[in-house]
């Protein structure tokens, strides 16, 4: 079996261990960057973060990023402090002092924007004992994904741990609290998968442990043309590029549904990918040791070819120029 390929797998870069994180204002030494131990993120995972992608210099998709963390912020009544175009200022500053803003030198920089309640006076579960402001840190990392992620295909693995229904904690929020997307990743990676797929309580496929599902059916026949599946988004979060490949195929006139489905929808699926914004789309090769295309495979009496399918691959080349686009 090959090695584990996480979308989140990276190129290990020496200058990650000297860059400057940004902490409630200040830049700091990776080293001595560091929260009190009563803050709420670190003893309650009280807050909400996002993972914005760095290209040619530039924050890609910010607006998008910034709106999901500020609705998030909303949701759970935590006041970050700063308007939005100030934490941009910040984020910019901070790429700035780490000689990551230059275009030129641009080699794949990732930035993981956290922000937590801020420090309580004792440990306990109730805001009213927070003292002080939100914790803000903004952590820039030369973090490119190993080429082979987006070429070789993932093997996912069904898990037991299921999205959660909104009534008990809302799949929607990027909060800090992620011991059951913790709990799937486990799972999987026992069963010597790369990452986990999850349903939904009602046993429709929703999403992976840290990236967004997609299948791409088979076609069958005249009347039906190759189409693009992906869950209703009820138990999963907003993925910004989960969105933003929706709106891809929309534009290029390929039909994409956001739908329930099943597991003997995927294993009969002629191709299957996942999203994120650290890796963007990247192929997946097998799921529970059924290879994508083997239905079409047996029927044709050919083995499956495994890795990224011809649909996947078109679709990298679109969103890489989305990116540009929108970074440009």
């Amino acid at each position: 079996m090959p090695p584990m390929a996480s979308t989140h797998q990276y190129i290990p870069d020496p200058r990650n261990d000297t860059i400057l994180v940004w902490l409630d204002g200040r830049l700091t030494p990776r080293a001595d960057a560091m929260v009190n131990v009563l803050d709420s993120g670190f003893m309650l995972g009280d807050g909400v973060w996002e993972g914005i992608r760095v290209h040619n210099g530039r924050l890609a998709f910010i607006d998008q990023h910034l709106r999901r963390l500020y609705e998030g912020a909303a949701a759970i009544d935590l006041d970050i402090g700063m308007p939005a175009d100030q934490l941009t200022d910040a984020l910019y500053e901070t790429l700035e002092a780490n000689g990551q803003a230059d275009p030129e030198a641009d080699q794949g920089v990732h930035i993981r924007l956290m922000v937590t309640r801020g420090r309580r006076s004792t440990p306990y579960q109730s805001p009213a004992v927070v003292v002080g402001d939100a914790t803000i840190v903004i952590v820039p990392e030369f973090k490119a994904p190993k080429p082979e992620v987006l070429t070789r295909g993932l093997n996912l693995y069904t898990v037991a741990t299921r999205r959660g229904r909104p009534d008990v904690q809302d799949p929607k929020l990027n909060s800090h609290s992620k011991l059951n997307c913790i709990s799937a990743c486990i799972q999987a990676e026992k069963a010597g998968a790369d990452e986990a797929l999850m349903l939904d309580p009602h046993g429709f496929v929703s999403t992976c442990n840290s990236t967004h599902f997609f299948i791409v059916t088979a076609p069958q026949g005249l009347n039906r043309a190759q189409e693009v599946w992906t869950s209703t988004g009820e138990y999963c979060m907003p993925g910004i590029t989960r969105s933003n490949v929706i709106a891809l195929c929309e534009r290029h006139g390929v039909p994409v549904r956001q739908k329930n489905f099943s597991l003997t929808d995927v294993y009969a699926a002629a191709e299957a990918f996942v999203t994120g914004t650290f890796a963007g789309v990247a192929p997946v090769a097998e799921v529970d040791g059924r290879p994508m295309g083997g239905v079409s495979a047996a029927m044709t009496g050919t083995r499956p070819s495994g890795g990224r399918g011809p649909f996947t691959e078109q679709l990298q080349n679109w969103y890489l120029e989305l990116i540009e686009a929108d970074t440009g």
